[in-house]
């Protein structure tokens, strides 16, 4: 049965992926709007976080809000089935803008393990192609439950000649090894880690549960450390890629002050492009000691 619903889901992202872009573009906002207009978890999981990460907007801005996220996260939906399916070339094609990639030239010219930190903003899988081109990363990721769309995901994020390490002990063994050997890797910052995996710090004004991975490779200037994100460009064009050196303090050995470094710039970001984020995600599930959950 596993097997086939893994060709199923496979078939349907390549039938999906011969679309216009246009056309994907349009039936993403509207698998978003059918979530923000129709009940489901997805859509009370984005209200209740904009609910607590901007609780200076009235009822009316919030939920318009909560439309548009919907919406760009349809978007996503839709452009990561073609990232999945066409030429790595094709995807690249999408970025009509790119802001600072000297800082990772620079990074890369610097001799040490270079650590590029992604996050859950614009489209991560256009991103993830662009990247690739520029370098030979090992990308680090969370495997989905379905074999054949694990096998192509894969294939998809190695046509370039790097690699990827599932989120396992032996793919953060794997990542570890690459960054001490001088390597370049790319993590995602803001998947909610295991309780003894993250310290709490804050972001958007709410106490989260933050990963210490990444400040643990950047401890003490052991790796140089960027953030890259893929934005969407207004009228569904394409994308703009963005790099940005790791703040002084994202270097330090207390990792309390590290984690709330690599927390206050991915805030930034989002509140820079915030229907663009993955509100649906389930970003607060872990709370504080004696706080009540949210979902």
């Amino acid at each position: 049965m596993e097997k086939l619903k893994g060709a199923l889901v496979v078939g349907f992202l390549r039938l999906f992926a011969l679309l216009p872009w246009r056309v994907v573009q349009h039936l993403g906002a509207a698998i978003g709007w059918l979530m923000w207009k129709l009940p489901n978890g997805s859509r009370e999981v984005v209200r209740t976080n904009l609910a607590k990460c901007f609780p200076e907007l009235d009822p009316a801005a919030r939920e318009r809000l909560v439309g548009q996220t919907l919406m760009d996260t349809g978007r996503t939906l839709t452009e990561s089935a073609c990232a999945w399916v066409w030429p790595a070339p094709k995807t690249i094609g999408l970025i009509h803008e790119v802001q600072g990639v000297e800082v990772l030239h620079a990074a890369l010219a610097s001799g040490k393990g270079v650590v590029c930190i992604a996050t859950h903003l614009g489209n991560w899988e256009v991103l993830n192609h662009y990247f690739c081109s520029l370098c030979k990363p090992i990308i680090f990721y969370r495997p989905p439950k379905l074999q054949a769309v694990d096998d192509l995901l894969r294939r998809q994020r190695t046509q370039l000649g790097n690699r990827v390490a599932a989120s396992t002990r032996e793919g953060i063994l794997s990542v570890i090894k690459e960054v001490r050997k001088g390597g370049v890797v790319g993590i995602p910052a803001d998947p909610e880690p295991s309780r003894s995996a993250g310290v709490f710090v804050p972001f958007c004004g709410i106490q989260a549960l933050t990963g210490k991975f990444v400040p643990g490779l950047l401890a003490g200037g052991k790796a140089e450390g960027l953030f890259i994100n893929s934005v969407r460009l207004p009228g569904g064009v394409g994308f703009k890629v963005i790099f940005e050196a790791a703040p002084e303090a994202m270097y330090s050995e207390d990792v309390e002050v590290a984690a709330a470094a690599m927390s206050g710039v991915v805030e930034r970001y989002v509140r820079a492009y915030p229907s663009q984020y993955m509100w649906s995600m389930k970003r607060f599930k872990k709370r504080p000691e004696g706080e009540a959950k949210w979902y």
